[in-house]
């Protein structure tokens, strides 16, 4: 699973943008760090943004969507503790960034997109990093899933206003979640563990902003808070 072939000034970036999450995410986890130096995010940016594929912070990728800030996603990888042997779910791949990161920390990982248009650039971005095993599927979370899973990793890339049940349900015995929940001004990232006997613990951290999660169930999206 190699990038594409990139200019020096692109690693440098690509090496300097890790430096940067390991110092202020304080993250200590060497293979996500290895990941984010080998993903070139430039790739997965509209091209008259790509100047600015490095900076820490969200970017628009159409359809009202954004590619996440880098260092978002390395505390979620963090908290998602990923194995080797993982199978992974991602919920609102959006152009597939986090997808491509988590791939090189798992077996597998299968991202959902609702919007048609997304998951097909998502998709020929990945064909052309040659990232074999990340697939993209078009449509809700709910629908698109069905009886596939259950996955070690669920990684929501989108906010709600609780843990939604139907993705739950996917989650393996020992199985981690991340979902930021919260109403669009704001919300935190909120994590959570499957116990042998089937509960998910779930623990709240660090303040996040994200799009909100589209085609989610009214549970879901409704006006009950975040779990403490």
């Amino acid at each position: 699973m190699e990038p594409l072939a990139t200019s020096r000034d692109q690693r440098v970036e690509r090496e300097r943008l890790a430096g940067a999450i390991e110092s202020g995410a304080k993250l200590e986890d060497a293979r996500i760090l290895a990941a984010f130096r080998a993903v070139p995010r430039e790739a997965f940016v509209p091209s008259e943004l790509a100047q600015f594929a490095y900076e820490d912070r969200a970017l628009p990728i159409g359809a009202g969507q954004t590619i996440s800030q880098p260092s978002m996603i390395a505390l979620m990888l963090a908290a998602l503790e990923p194995q080797p042997t993982d199978h992974a779910l991602e919920v609102g791949s959006g152009s597939g960034y986090a997808a491509a990161l988590l791939g090189r920390l798992t077996a597998s990982v299968l991202g959902i997109e609702i919007v048609p248009e997304l998951a097909e650039r998502a998709r020929q971005t990945l064909a052309r990093l040659e990232v074999p095993n990340v697939s993209i599927e078009t449509g809700d979370a709910v629908s698109a899933l069905g009886d596939l899973g259950p996955f070690d990793i669920i990684l929501v890339s989108a906010a709600a206003r609780e843990a939604p049940a139907e993705l739950l349900e996917h989650l393996a015995v020992g199985g981690r979640i991340a979902i930021p929940v919260g109403g669009e001004s704001g919300q935190h990232l909120l994590t959570g563990r499957r116990d042998t006997e089937g509960v998910v613990h779930f623990q709240q951290g660090t303040p996040c902003v994200f799009v909100p999660l589209v085609g989610a169930s009214k549970s879901a999206l409704g006006s009950n808070p975040p779990p403490a």
